[in-house]
Protein backbone atom coordinates (compact mmCIF):
# COMPACT_ATOMS: atom_id res chain seq x y z
CA UNK A 1 0.00 0.00 0.00
CA UNK A 2 1.23 3.47 -0.83
CA UNK A 3 1.40 5.84 2.15
CA UNK A 4 1.99 9.55 1.64
CA UNK A 5 1.45 12.89 3.38
CA UNK A 6 1.08 15.22 0.40
CA UNK A 7 -0.43 18.14 2.27
CA UNK A 8 -1.08 19.84 5.60
CA UNK A 9 -3.99 21.87 6.91
CA UNK A 10 -4.31 24.52 9.61
CA UNK A 11 -7.31 23.54 11.74
CA UNK A 12 -8.92 24.60 15.01
CA UNK A 13 -9.56 22.39 18.02
CA UNK A 14 -12.58 22.52 20.34
CA UNK A 15 -10.95 25.35 22.31
CA UNK A 16 -10.41 27.50 19.23
CA UNK A 17 -6.65 26.96 19.17
CA UNK A 18 -5.10 26.35 15.78
CA UNK A 19 -2.82 23.44 14.91
CA UNK A 20 -1.27 21.83 11.86
CA UNK A 21 -2.95 18.63 10.64
CA UNK A 22 -1.00 16.18 8.50
CA UNK A 23 -3.17 14.45 5.90
CA UNK A 24 -2.20 10.80 5.50
CA UNK A 25 -3.17 9.39 2.12
CA UNK A 26 -3.31 5.72 1.18
CA UNK A 27 -3.13 5.03 -2.56
CA UNK A 28 -3.72 8.72 -3.25
CA UNK A 29 -6.92 8.92 -1.16
CA UNK A 30 -7.23 10.68 2.19
CA UNK A 31 -7.24 8.13 5.00
CA UNK A 32 -6.93 10.35 8.08
CA UNK A 33 -5.76 13.67 9.50
CA UNK A 34 -3.41 13.57 12.48
CA UNK A 35 -1.49 16.01 14.61
CA UNK A 36 2.23 15.81 15.21
CA UNK A 37 1.53 14.96 18.85
CA UNK A 38 -0.56 11.94 17.83
CA UNK A 39 2.22 10.56 15.66
CA UNK A 40 4.72 11.28 18.42
CA UNK A 41 2.54 9.29 20.81
CA UNK A 42 2.48 6.38 18.33
CA UNK A 43 6.25 6.60 18.01
CA UNK A 44 6.73 6.45 21.76
CA UNK A 45 4.45 3.42 22.02
CA UNK A 46 6.29 1.60 19.25
CA UNK A 47 9.65 2.47 20.82
CA UNK A 48 8.50 1.17 24.21
CA UNK A 49 7.21 -2.07 22.70
CA UNK A 50 9.92 -2.84 20.16
CA UNK A 51 12.98 -0.86 21.29
CA UNK A 52 15.02 1.97 19.79
CA UNK A 53 16.91 -0.26 17.36
CA UNK A 54 13.79 -1.22 15.42
CA UNK A 55 11.99 2.12 15.25
CA UNK A 56 12.85 4.50 12.37
CA UNK A 57 13.94 8.08 13.00
CA UNK A 58 11.21 10.49 14.06
CA UNK A 59 11.34 14.28 13.48
CA UNK A 60 12.23 16.08 16.73
CA UNK A 61 10.07 18.52 18.67
CA UNK A 62 10.52 22.25 18.11
CA UNK A 63 10.39 24.85 20.86
CA UNK A 64 9.14 27.71 18.68
CA UNK A 65 6.29 27.89 16.19
CA UNK A 66 7.29 26.35 12.89
CA UNK A 67 7.66 28.47 9.77
CA UNK A 68 5.86 27.29 6.60
CA UNK A 69 9.15 25.89 5.31
CA UNK A 70 9.70 23.97 8.56
CA UNK A 71 6.14 22.62 8.44
CA UNK A 72 6.78 21.29 4.96
CA UNK A 73 10.09 19.78 6.07
CA UNK A 74 8.35 18.05 8.98
CA UNK A 75 5.65 16.81 6.58
CA UNK A 76 8.29 15.12 4.45
CA UNK A 77 9.98 13.63 7.51
CA UNK A 78 6.69 12.29 8.87
CA UNK A 79 5.87 10.84 5.46
CA UNK A 80 9.17 8.95 5.41
CA UNK A 81 8.53 7.79 8.96
CA UNK A 82 5.07 6.40 8.13
CA UNK A 83 6.42 4.67 5.04
CA UNK A 84 9.29 3.14 7.00
CA UNK A 85 6.97 1.84 9.72
CA UNK A 86 4.50 0.42 7.20
CA UNK A 87 7.23 -1.35 5.25
CA UNK A 88 8.82 -2.90 8.32
CA UNK A 89 7.67 -6.56 8.43
CA UNK A 90 7.08 -6.37 12.20
CA UNK A 91 5.96 -2.80 12.81
CA UNK A 92 3.79 -2.49 9.71
CA UNK A 93 1.71 -5.53 10.59
CA UNK A 94 1.48 -4.78 14.30
CA UNK A 95 -1.91 -4.24 15.91
CA UNK A 96 -0.49 -1.09 17.51
CA UNK A 97 0.12 0.55 14.13
CA UNK A 98 -3.06 -0.71 12.48
CA UNK A 99 -5.34 0.24 15.38
CA UNK A 100 -3.83 3.74 15.38
CA UNK A 101 -4.76 4.14 11.70
CA UNK A 102 -8.25 2.75 12.22
CA UNK A 103 -8.96 5.09 15.11
CA UNK A 104 -7.54 8.07 13.21
CA UNK A 105 -9.67 7.19 10.18
CA UNK A 106 -12.84 7.09 12.26
CA UNK A 107 -12.01 10.36 14.04
CA UNK A 108 -11.19 12.12 10.77
CA UNK A 109 -14.51 11.16 9.19
CA UNK A 110 -16.32 11.98 12.47
CA UNK A 111 -18.33 8.76 12.38
CA UNK A 112 -19.38 7.63 15.87
CA UNK A 113 -19.28 3.99 16.90
CA UNK A 114 -22.76 2.59 16.41
CA UNK A 115 -24.57 -0.35 14.90
CA UNK A 116 -25.21 -0.05 11.16
CA UNK A 117 -26.19 -2.20 8.23
CA UNK A 118 -23.55 -2.56 5.53
CA UNK A 119 -24.20 -3.87 2.04
CA UNK A 120 -21.65 -6.33 0.67
CA UNK A 121 -21.99 -7.40 -2.93
CA UNK A 122 -21.35 -10.81 -4.44
CA UNK A 123 -19.73 -11.13 -7.85
CA UNK A 124 -23.11 -11.55 -9.56
CA UNK A 125 -24.41 -8.27 -8.12
CA UNK A 126 -26.46 -9.71 -5.29
CA UNK A 127 -26.36 -7.87 -1.98
CA UNK A 128 -25.72 -9.34 1.43
CA UNK A 129 -26.72 -7.03 4.28
CA UNK A 130 -24.76 -7.47 7.48
CA UNK A 131 -25.20 -5.79 10.85
CA UNK A 132 -21.88 -4.47 12.10
CA UNK A 133 -20.36 -1.65 14.11
CA UNK A 134 -18.96 1.34 12.29
CA UNK A 135 -15.69 0.61 14.12
CA UNK A 136 -15.44 -3.00 12.87
CA UNK A 137 -12.24 -3.71 10.99
CA UNK A 138 -11.96 -5.59 7.70
CA UNK A 139 -11.58 -9.02 9.27
CA UNK A 140 -14.66 -8.45 11.44
CA UNK A 141 -16.78 -7.52 8.42
CA UNK A 142 -15.50 -10.48 6.40
CA UNK A 143 -16.44 -12.83 9.23
CA UNK A 144 -19.88 -11.21 9.49
CA UNK A 145 -20.48 -11.81 5.78
CA UNK A 146 -19.28 -15.40 6.05
CA UNK A 147 -21.62 -15.95 9.00
CA UNK A 148 -24.58 -14.49 7.11
CA UNK A 149 -23.87 -16.79 4.18
CA UNK A 150 -23.18 -19.83 6.39
CA UNK A 151 -19.71 -20.10 4.91
CA UNK A 152 -17.65 -22.44 7.15
CA UNK A 153 -14.90 -20.86 9.25
CA UNK A 154 -12.24 -22.93 7.51
CA UNK A 155 -13.14 -21.32 4.15
CA UNK A 156 -13.22 -17.68 5.27
CA UNK A 157 -9.51 -17.30 4.49
CA UNK A 158 -10.16 -18.20 0.85
CA UNK A 159 -12.08 -14.95 0.34
CA UNK A 160 -11.41 -11.23 0.74
CA UNK A 161 -13.28 -7.94 0.52
CA UNK A 162 -12.44 -5.62 -2.37
CA UNK A 163 -13.30 -1.98 -3.01
CA UNK A 164 -14.76 -1.83 -6.51
CA UNK A 165 -15.89 1.12 -8.61
CA UNK A 166 -18.76 0.58 -11.02
CA UNK A 167 -18.33 2.30 -14.39
CA UNK A 168 -20.95 3.87 -16.60
CA UNK A 169 -20.33 1.31 -19.34
CA UNK A 170 -21.37 -1.55 -17.08
CA UNK A 171 -17.82 -2.57 -16.26
CA UNK A 172 -16.03 -2.32 -12.95
CA UNK A 173 -12.64 -1.29 -11.63
CA UNK A 174 -11.01 -3.16 -8.76
CA UNK A 175 -9.55 -0.34 -6.68
CA UNK A 176 -7.94 -2.29 -3.88
CA UNK A 177 -8.24 -5.15 -1.44
CA UNK A 178 -9.47 -3.84 1.91
CA UNK A 179 -6.68 -3.85 4.47
CA UNK A 180 -6.33 -4.55 8.18
CA UNK A 181 -5.70 -0.88 9.01
CA UNK A 182 -9.06 0.39 7.76
CA UNK A 183 -12.72 0.28 8.73
CA UNK A 184 -14.79 -0.86 5.71
CA UNK A 185 -17.89 1.12 6.69
CA UNK A 186 -15.87 4.30 7.13
CA UNK A 187 -13.88 3.68 3.93
CA UNK A 188 -16.95 3.25 1.74
CA UNK A 189 -18.93 6.04 3.42
CA UNK A 190 -16.13 8.59 3.15
CA UNK A 191 -16.07 8.24 -0.66
CA UNK A 192 -19.52 9.87 -0.88
CA UNK A 193 -20.29 8.13 -4.17
CA UNK A 194 -22.81 5.43 -5.10
CA UNK A 195 -20.37 4.15 -7.72
CA UNK A 196 -18.26 2.38 -5.09
CA UNK A 197 -19.16 -0.91 -3.45
CA UNK A 198 -17.51 -3.63 -1.39
CA UNK A 199 -17.36 -6.97 -3.20
CA UNK A 200 -16.66 -10.45 -1.83
CA UNK A 201 -14.31 -12.38 -4.13
CA UNK A 202 -11.96 -15.32 -3.78
CA UNK A 203 -8.48 -14.17 -2.80
CA UNK A 204 -6.32 -17.07 -4.00
CA UNK A 205 -4.76 -17.77 -7.41
CA UNK A 206 -4.03 -21.51 -7.52
CA UNK A 207 -7.07 -23.23 -9.05
CA UNK A 208 -6.22 -26.36 -7.04
CA UNK A 209 -7.79 -24.59 -4.04
CA UNK A 210 -11.13 -24.54 -5.90
CA UNK A 211 -11.63 -28.15 -4.81
CA UNK A 212 -11.64 -27.13 -1.14
CA UNK A 213 -14.19 -24.40 -1.84
CA UNK A 214 -16.45 -26.58 -4.03
CA UNK A 215 -16.73 -29.25 -1.34
CA UNK A 216 -19.00 -26.86 0.57
CA UNK A 217 -22.41 -25.83 -0.78
CA UNK A 218 -22.01 -22.14 0.03
CA UNK A 219 -18.43 -22.07 -1.24
CA UNK A 220 -19.58 -23.73 -4.45
CA UNK A 221 -22.30 -21.13 -4.97
CA UNK A 222 -19.88 -18.25 -4.38
CA UNK A 223 -17.33 -19.67 -6.80
CA UNK A 224 -20.02 -20.40 -9.38
CA UNK A 225 -21.42 -16.86 -9.14
CA UNK A 226 -17.92 -15.39 -9.59
CA UNK A 227 -17.17 -17.64 -12.56
CA UNK A 228 -20.40 -16.71 -14.34
CA UNK A 229 -19.76 -13.03 -13.63
CA UNK A 230 -16.21 -13.20 -15.01
CA UNK A 231 -17.50 -14.84 -18.19
CA UNK A 232 -20.24 -12.24 -18.58
CA UNK A 233 -17.83 -9.32 -18.32
CA UNK A 234 -15.43 -10.94 -20.79
CA UNK A 235 -12.64 -11.69 -18.31
CA UNK A 236 -12.73 -15.38 -19.30
CA UNK A 237 -12.53 -16.16 -23.02
CA UNK A 238 -15.26 -18.46 -24.34
CA UNK A 239 -15.76 -19.69 -27.90
CA UNK A 240 -19.08 -20.84 -29.37
CA UNK A 241 -18.66 -24.52 -28.59
CA UNK A 242 -17.54 -23.82 -25.03
CA UNK A 243 -20.46 -21.45 -24.65
CA UNK A 244 -22.86 -24.18 -25.75
CA UNK A 245 -21.37 -26.62 -23.24
CA UNK A 246 -21.53 -24.09 -20.42
CA UNK A 247 -25.17 -23.24 -21.17
CA UNK A 248 -26.02 -26.94 -21.15
CA UNK A 249 -24.34 -27.45 -17.76
CA UNK A 250 -26.05 -24.36 -16.43
CA UNK A 251 -29.48 -25.60 -17.51
CA UNK A 252 -28.80 -28.90 -15.78
CA UNK A 253 -27.73 -27.11 -12.60
CA UNK A 254 -24.31 -28.79 -12.80
CA UNK A 255 -22.32 -26.12 -11.01
CA UNK A 256 -19.22 -28.19 -10.29
CA UNK A 257 -18.97 -29.34 -13.90
CA UNK A 258 -19.56 -25.76 -15.02
CA UNK A 259 -16.61 -24.57 -12.91
CA UNK A 260 -14.39 -27.45 -13.99
CA UNK A 261 -15.01 -26.60 -17.64
CA UNK A 262 -14.38 -22.92 -16.90
CA UNK A 263 -11.05 -23.86 -15.29
CA UNK A 264 -9.86 -25.07 -18.70
CA UNK A 265 -10.69 -21.73 -20.36
CA UNK A 266 -8.23 -18.95 -21.00
CA UNK A 267 -7.91 -16.37 -18.20
CA UNK A 268 -9.97 -18.29 -15.67
CA UNK A 269 -9.33 -16.77 -12.23
CA UNK A 270 -7.70 -13.59 -13.62
CA UNK A 271 -8.44 -10.04 -12.52
CA UNK A 272 -8.53 -7.67 -15.48
CA UNK A 273 -7.46 -4.03 -15.16
CA UNK A 274 -8.58 -0.94 -17.02
CA UNK A 275 -6.72 0.01 -20.23
CA UNK A 276 -3.42 1.75 -19.46
CA UNK A 277 0.05 2.50 -20.90
CA UNK A 278 3.23 0.42 -21.03
CA UNK A 279 6.75 0.82 -22.41
CA UNK A 280 6.91 -2.80 -23.58
CA UNK A 281 7.67 -3.69 -26.30
CA UNK A 282 7.99 0.03 -27.02
CA UNK A 283 7.08 3.26 -25.27
CA UNK A 284 3.56 4.59 -25.36
CA UNK A 285 1.79 1.31 -26.07
CA UNK A 286 -1.78 0.89 -24.91
CA UNK A 287 -2.26 -2.30 -22.92
CA UNK A 288 -4.89 -4.28 -21.04
CA UNK A 289 -3.27 -6.09 -18.11
CA UNK A 290 -4.63 -9.21 -16.44
CA UNK A 291 -3.34 -10.82 -13.24
CA UNK A 292 -3.66 -14.55 -12.68
CA UNK A 293 -1.92 -17.92 -12.97
CA UNK A 294 1.14 -16.39 -11.27
CA UNK A 295 1.67 -13.91 -14.09
CA UNK A 296 0.78 -10.54 -15.56
CA UNK A 297 -0.77 -10.94 -19.00
CA UNK A 298 -0.44 -8.16 -21.59
CA UNK A 299 -2.77 -7.42 -24.51
CA UNK A 300 -0.77 -4.69 -26.23
CA UNK A 301 -1.80 -2.37 -29.04
CA UNK A 302 1.30 -1.23 -30.88
CA UNK A 303 1.59 2.22 -32.51
CA UNK A 304 0.97 0.40 -35.81
CA UNK A 305 -2.43 -0.71 -34.38
CA UNK A 306 -1.22 -4.32 -34.40
CA UNK A 307 -2.43 -6.33 -31.39
CA UNK A 308 -0.04 -8.60 -29.51
CA UNK A 309 -0.20 -10.70 -26.36
CA UNK A 310 2.45 -11.77 -23.88
CA UNK A 311 2.83 -12.88 -20.26
CA UNK A 312 5.32 -12.16 -17.47
CA UNK A 313 5.68 -14.87 -14.80
CA UNK A 314 6.07 -13.68 -11.21
CA UNK A 315 8.80 -16.31 -10.70
CA UNK A 316 10.95 -14.49 -13.26
CA UNK A 317 10.53 -11.03 -11.72
CA UNK A 318 13.64 -10.12 -9.78
CA UNK A 319 11.86 -7.22 -8.08
CA UNK A 320 9.18 -4.63 -8.67
CA UNK A 321 8.35 -1.18 -7.42
CA UNK A 322 5.46 1.25 -7.40
CA UNK A 323 6.32 4.89 -7.98
CA UNK A 324 4.15 7.95 -7.57
CA UNK A 325 4.69 11.48 -8.75
CA UNK A 326 2.69 14.67 -8.66
CA UNK A 327 1.36 15.72 -12.06
CA UNK A 328 -0.20 19.20 -12.35
CA UNK A 329 -3.74 19.29 -13.67
CA UNK A 330 -4.71 21.35 -16.69
CA UNK A 331 -3.96 25.06 -16.28
CA UNK A 332 -1.79 24.15 -13.32
CA UNK A 333 1.88 24.68 -12.76
CA UNK A 334 4.83 22.46 -13.51
CA UNK A 335 6.21 22.99 -10.04
CA UNK A 336 5.14 19.98 -7.92
CA UNK A 337 5.88 21.80 -4.68
CA UNK A 338 3.42 24.58 -5.41
CA UNK A 339 -0.02 24.76 -3.87
CA UNK A 340 -1.77 24.20 -7.22
CA UNK A 341 -3.85 21.04 -7.53
CA UNK A 342 -1.97 17.99 -8.77
CA UNK A 343 -2.98 14.49 -9.73
CA UNK A 344 -1.04 11.45 -8.60
CA UNK A 345 0.63 9.47 -11.39
CA UNK A 346 1.23 5.83 -10.45
CA UNK A 347 3.57 3.40 -12.18
CA UNK A 348 4.37 -0.25 -11.61
CA UNK A 349 7.82 -1.27 -12.85
CA UNK A 350 9.27 -4.77 -12.61
CA UNK A 351 12.69 -6.13 -13.51
CA UNK A 352 12.16 -9.24 -15.59
CA UNK A 353 14.44 -12.11 -16.57
CA UNK A 354 13.97 -11.95 -20.34
CA UNK A 355 16.59 -14.61 -20.97
CA UNK A 356 19.19 -16.48 -18.94
CA UNK A 357 21.56 -13.52 -18.71
CA UNK A 358 19.34 -10.53 -19.54
CA UNK A 359 17.18 -8.50 -17.17
CA UNK A 360 14.91 -5.72 -18.39
CA UNK A 361 12.63 -3.23 -16.67
CA UNK A 362 9.00 -3.13 -17.83
CA UNK A 363 6.79 -0.22 -16.74
CA UNK A 364 3.01 0.08 -16.54
CA UNK A 365 1.42 3.49 -16.00
CA UNK A 366 -1.98 2.98 -14.40
CA UNK A 367 -4.13 4.31 -11.53
CA UNK A 368 -4.41 0.62 -10.55
CA UNK A 369 -0.63 0.14 -10.25
CA UNK A 370 -0.86 -0.55 -6.52
CA UNK A 371 -3.64 -3.09 -7.00
CA UNK A 372 -1.39 -4.82 -9.55
CA UNK A 373 1.43 -4.82 -7.00
CA UNK A 374 -0.89 -6.30 -4.37
CA UNK A 375 -1.80 -9.08 -6.81
CA UNK A 376 1.87 -9.85 -7.46
CA UNK A 377 2.65 -9.90 -3.75
CA UNK A 378 -0.25 -12.22 -2.96
CA UNK A 379 0.96 -14.57 -5.71
CA UNK A 380 4.41 -14.62 -4.12
CA UNK A 381 2.91 -15.18 -0.65
CA UNK A 382 0.83 -18.07 -1.93
CA UNK A 383 3.76 -19.70 -3.72
CA UNK A 384 5.94 -19.38 -0.63
CA UNK A 385 3.26 -20.92 1.59
CA UNK A 386 2.87 -23.83 -0.79
CA UNK A 387 6.64 -24.28 -1.13
CA UNK A 388 6.99 -24.52 2.65
CA UNK A 389 4.25 -27.14 2.81
CA UNK A 390 1.78 -24.76 4.42
CA UNK A 391 -1.93 -24.35 3.79
CA UNK A 392 -3.91 -21.39 2.60
CA UNK A 393 -6.22 -22.02 5.55
CA UNK A 394 -3.42 -20.98 7.89
CA UNK A 395 -1.91 -18.36 5.61
CA UNK A 396 -1.12 -15.27 7.63
CA UNK A 397 -1.83 -11.80 6.37
CA UNK A 398 1.19 -10.45 4.58
CA UNK A 399 2.14 -7.27 2.80
CA UNK A 400 4.67 -5.97 0.39
CA UNK A 401 7.95 -6.50 2.17
CA UNK A 402 10.04 -3.88 0.43
CA UNK A 403 11.27 -0.46 1.40
CA UNK A 404 10.25 3.01 0.33
CA UNK A 405 12.74 5.31 -1.29
CA UNK A 406 12.01 8.95 -1.96
CA UNK A 407 13.71 10.90 -4.69
CA UNK A 408 12.51 13.94 -6.60
CA UNK A 409 9.00 13.65 -5.16
CA UNK A 410 8.79 9.99 -6.15
CA UNK A 411 8.56 6.92 -3.95
CA UNK A 412 9.30 3.28 -4.68
CA UNK A 413 8.31 -0.01 -3.11
CA UNK A 414 10.59 -2.95 -3.78
CA UNK A 415 9.38 -6.51 -3.90
CA UNK A 416 11.05 -9.65 -2.55
CA UNK A 417 13.89 -11.18 -4.58
CA UNK A 418 13.39 -13.58 -7.45
CA UNK A 419 12.00 -16.92 -6.34
CA UNK A 420 13.22 -20.38 -7.17
CA UNK A 421 10.57 -22.67 -8.61
CA UNK A 422 8.27 -23.05 -5.59
CA UNK A 423 6.26 -26.03 -6.80
CA UNK A 424 7.85 -28.43 -9.30
CA UNK A 425 4.62 -30.41 -9.55
CA UNK A 426 2.83 -27.56 -11.34
CA UNK A 427 3.91 -27.18 -14.94
CA UNK A 428 3.09 -23.49 -15.26
CA UNK A 429 5.74 -22.47 -12.71
CA UNK A 430 8.96 -21.82 -14.62
CA UNK A 431 12.12 -23.44 -13.29
CA UNK A 432 14.85 -20.84 -13.25
CA UNK A 433 17.56 -23.49 -13.45
CA UNK A 434 16.57 -24.25 -17.04
CA UNK A 435 17.50 -22.16 -20.05
CA UNK A 436 14.96 -19.37 -20.43
CA UNK A 437 13.91 -17.81 -23.67
CA UNK A 438 12.93 -14.17 -23.95
CA UNK A 439 9.33 -13.02 -23.70
CA UNK A 440 7.58 -13.16 -27.02
CA UNK A 441 4.44 -11.23 -27.88
CA UNK A 442 2.07 -13.35 -29.90
CA UNK A 443 0.11 -11.64 -32.63
CA UNK A 444 -3.65 -11.19 -32.15
CA UNK A 445 -6.31 -10.27 -34.63
CA UNK A 446 -7.98 -6.96 -33.96
CA UNK A 447 -11.31 -8.71 -33.44
CA UNK A 448 -12.49 -12.07 -32.17
CA UNK A 449 -12.35 -14.98 -34.57
CA UNK A 450 -15.54 -16.54 -35.86
CA UNK A 451 -15.37 -19.18 -33.15
CA UNK A 452 -15.09 -16.66 -30.32
CA UNK A 453 -17.94 -14.81 -28.67
CA UNK A 454 -17.85 -11.76 -26.48
CA UNK A 455 -18.65 -11.84 -22.80
CA UNK A 456 -21.78 -9.82 -23.55
CA UNK A 457 -23.24 -12.83 -25.36
CA UNK A 458 -23.18 -14.89 -22.19
CA UNK A 459 -26.40 -13.91 -20.51
CA UNK A 460 -28.44 -15.20 -17.63
CA UNK A 461 -29.74 -14.41 -14.19
CA UNK A 462 -27.84 -16.41 -11.59
CA UNK A 463 -29.35 -16.34 -8.14
CA UNK A 464 -27.22 -17.27 -5.16
CA UNK A 465 -28.73 -20.01 -3.04
CA UNK A 466 -28.95 -19.66 0.70
CA UNK A 467 -29.76 -15.92 0.90
CA UNK A 468 -33.17 -14.76 1.98
CA UNK A 469 -35.37 -12.65 -0.26
CA UNK A 470 -34.84 -9.66 2.01
CA UNK A 471 -31.19 -9.65 1.02
CA UNK A 472 -31.79 -9.54 -2.74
Amino acid sequence: MHFSIPETEVRSDENGSTYVAYNIHVNGVLHCRVRYSQLLGLHEQIKKEYGNNVVPAFPPKKIFTLTPAEVDQRREQLEKYMQAVRQDPILGSSEMFNSFLRKAQQETQQIPTEEVQLEIYLSNGQKVKVNILTSDQTEDVLEAVASKLDLPDELVGYFSLFLVQERGDGGCTYVRKLQEFELPYVSITSLHSPDYRIVLRKSYWDTAYDCDVMDDRVGLNLLYAQTVSDIERGWILVNKEQHRQLKSLQEKGSKKEFIRLAQTLKYYGYIKFDPCITDFPEKGCHVIVGAGNNELNFHVKLPSDQMKEGSFKVTRMRCWRVTSSQVPVANGTANPSSSSKCDVKLELAFEYLMSKDRLQWVTITSPQAIMMSICLQSMVDELMVKKSGGSIKKMQKKRVNGSFQRSDSQQAVKSPPLLDSPDPSREQVVKLSTKLSSVSLRGLSSSNSASDISGNDFHGNYAFEGIGDDDL
